[in-house]
């Protein structure tokens, strides 16, 4: 019986070939990464368990993102702590406003194919774009792994998701994704892999498998998997190994679901207020007036994300009384949009551009809403008070369809 792509990674981890879902196993961590809002709570956690050194400080990262710059008296709490807690122990990956962390964790070569990692951020699913199985733990579990360097895992079962086709225009790979929450619902996976293939999957950039798998987590899934390739190997910087280039679900692999898609018949779509798996197309929002426009996170704050959203900006204003914000998920993706013009465009057109970090997305850092406002956003989840105050609509769509609502004031349909 073959292996579908979770089964594989685990398997080489804890050295069996006999690895099946539903198995309890302990496997070997290759990277943790810890972020800034729970550094306090690991740090107790892992005093608590009487450890008195870390398993191994080259494979932790630690990064300040979800409260940078700092917006309440208590941010600065968190920084003392994780700077401690670094010196003490010997970490030499930390990162203060470099980027988002799950941006972050690939983009500066930290996660490869195959590996297995662990972050205290549900979004950590993200780095299953380069073939890696990667899912999101509390501070419990991260302060464990710290003193020991393993972790017990349940093996998932998969879901497999096929996608065929070339995507229409103006259809990204964040449509794709809402558009397959909305099929599963925001439990459909919950504990499960998906596990993403087709001819749609292998053309698209790994900045669109990011978003892909950035998002697997708003169905529940506890990781999401894509099978490394060129370009994975030519992002991460590596030269795939003959177990690498074969790390793909085999024909004979059990599946406890199969989705297939074809892209061509793919539209632009919104998640509506307040559920992700509210899926909606936009043509059947239109009409509906906003009050501001979020571009960025790590779902989507990638440079291909900033350019697609500056060609349809360019020669057009931000609407009047429209408050257009633009978050690069980091200070490489910031400058390079800087240099190709992307971010002059933006400017040009009203935007305003803020330092790379999580900003709006998880509420802070300036662009909150009141009562009543209405906000069109690039991140991944639309839940009440998420981004001001309860009564705050939060509507969720791609680069290109923000843009062109920034632009008209309303919901639309890019052109």
């Amino acid at each position: 019986m073959g292996q579908t792509m979770i089964e594989k990674i685990i398997s080489r981890n804890i050295g069996s070939d006999s690895v099946k879902q539903g198995d309890i196993v302990t496997v070997s961590v290759d990277r943790v990464m810890l972020d800034d809002i729970m550094i306090p709570f690991i740090v107790d956690k892992f005093h608590e368990m009487g450890f008195s050194k870390i398993w191994d400080p080259n494979k932790v990262v630690l990064i300040y993102d979800h409260l940078v710059p700092s917006s309440q008296q208590d941010d600065v709490r968190h920084y003392q702590v994780g700077d401690r807690f670094a010196e003490e122990y010997g970490l030499t990956h930390v990162h203060r406003s470099d980027g988002i962390c799950h941006q972050l964790m690939t983009e500066a070569g930290y996660v490869k194919p195959g590996d297995v990692v662990f972050g205290t951020d549900s979004h950590t699913t993200t780095y299953g774009c380069v073939g890696a199985f990667s899912t999101g733990i509390g501070y419990t579990e991260m302060a464990a792994i710290l003193g020991t360097g393993e972790l017990w895992i349940r093996v998932p079962e998969t879901i497999k998701i096929v996608i065929q086709g070339e995507l229409p225009e103006h259809v990204m790979s964040k449509d794709l994704i809402l558009k397959i929450i909305g099929d599963l619902g925001a439990d459909g996976a919950t504990y499960k892999a998906l596990e993403f293939t087709g001819s749609t999957v292998e053309n698209m950039t790994i900045s669109s498998r990011m978003t892909m798998a950035n998002m697997a987590i708003e169905a529940g899934a506890k990781c999401a998997v894509f099978a490394p390739d060129e370009k994975t190997a030519h992002y991460c910087g590596v030269e795939l190994s003959e177990w690498e280039k074969n790390l793909k679900g085999d024909e004979d692999a059990v599946y406890c679901k199969t989705l297939i898609y074809q892209a061509k018949e793919l539209v632009p779509v919104m998640a509506c207020p307040s559920q992700v798996d509210k899926i909606r197309q936009v043509s059947q929002l239109e009409g509906t007036v906003i009050d501001q426009v979020f571009i960025g996170s790590c779902t989507n704050g990638r440079l291909e994300d900033l350019v697609a959203a500056a060609k349809m900006l360019e020669g057009k204003k931000v609407a009047p009384f429209v408050k257009l914000i633009v978050t690069p998920a980091s200070r490489k993706v910031y400058q390079e949009a800087d240099a190709c013009g992307a971010l002059k465009v933006l400017a040009q057109a009203g935007a305003v551009i803020t330092h790379p970090g999580c900003g709006l997305c998880c509420g802070r850092t300036g662009g909150i809403l009141c009562d009543g406002e209405r906000v069109v956003a690039t991140n991944n989840r639309n839940f009440l008070g998420r981004m001001g105050t309860s009564k705050v609509e939060i509507y969720l769509a791609s680069p290109v369809v923000a843009a062109a609502c920034a632009a008209a004031g309303k919901i639309v349909l890019p052109s």
